[in-house]
């Protein structure tokens, strides 16, 4: 799967940027890589005039363990890679149709939570009980969400392209032939939110978010990783509610 978001609304990290990059591509260059490297009957992209594109290629096994599933529900699309062990318990909890798959899920949580559910983004996402990376896009309101699973079963990277996009993959090759020194692993057990909110801990909610510097074997440097910082707090873990909804929480 592939996700690329334009700077001016995704607002990636700064610190993904390598100043060793040289060779980074346009999004459209890493589009056409990305597709070229399938059969175009077994692979698609879904492109929106703000600068968003989303492109999906099926796995090879339909009910292999690594899924892949791709779906849109009112304007918000979501990219979903691994498997839920509850997806039936969350199906019944958020009164879905029994044939709803795990992306069909994540958009009605996320629905959810952007229109003031009642609970925590964290605890919504520590639910999910599984290997899992996602990525939704909210087109109406022009958000990006994503999320990593905690138990390191799915990979997901991302990184900046040539014009400042954040390139979104789970396909490292393609990230790094598209932005060069400039990407780094999407951290385990974290969610990122291209409102206010931007890269937190859904597993330690209360601690902030360090870059962490990172060289290759050349000695270049490249993107930071990121990992919870255990010596800084947050003044309040972002909450759902009457005051405030998962498309503005507040991370400072």
């Amino acid at each position: 799967m592939l996700a690329i978001f334009h700077k001016t609304f995704a607002n990636p990290p700064e610190e993904l940027n390598s100043p060793a990059s040289k060779k980074q591509k346009l999004p459209e260059e890493t589009l056409n890589d990305f597709l070229s490297s399938y059969s175009p009957t077994n692979s698609f992209s879904l492109s929106f005039r703000n600068g968003a594109v989303l492109a999906f290629v099926p796995p090879i096994a339909p009910f292999s363990p690594h899924q892949r599933l791709f779906c849109g529900v009112d304007d918000i699309y979501c990219l979903f890679l691994g498997s839920l062990n509850n997806l039936c318990s969350l199906i019944r909890q958020y009164g879905l149709s029994k044939c709803s798959n795990e992306a069909v899920l994540v958009i009605e949580a996320y629905r959810t939570l952007r229109d003031r559910g009642p609970y925590p983004a964290d605890q919504v996402m520590k639910d999910l009980d599984g290997s899992f990376a996602c990525v939704v896009y909210d087109s109406k309101a022009g958000t990006v969400f994503v999320a990593l699973g905690s138990d390191g079963g799915a990979k997901l990277y991302w990184g900046i392209a040539a014009d400042g996009s954040v390139v979104i993959s789970d396909d490292l090759e393609v990230i790094k032939a598209g932005c060069d020194k400039s990407f780094a692993p999407f951290p385990k057990g974290c969610m990122f939110h291209s409102g206010e909110g931007g890269l937190m801990s859904f597993e330690h909610p209360m601690n902030k978010m360090k870059a962490m510097p990172r060289v290759d074997s050349e000695g270049a440097m490249c993107g930071a990783n990121f990992k919870v910082d255990v010596f800084s707090r947050v003044n309040s873990i972002p909450r759902t509610g009457s005051e405030a909804n998962w498309t503005h929480w507040d991370s400072n």
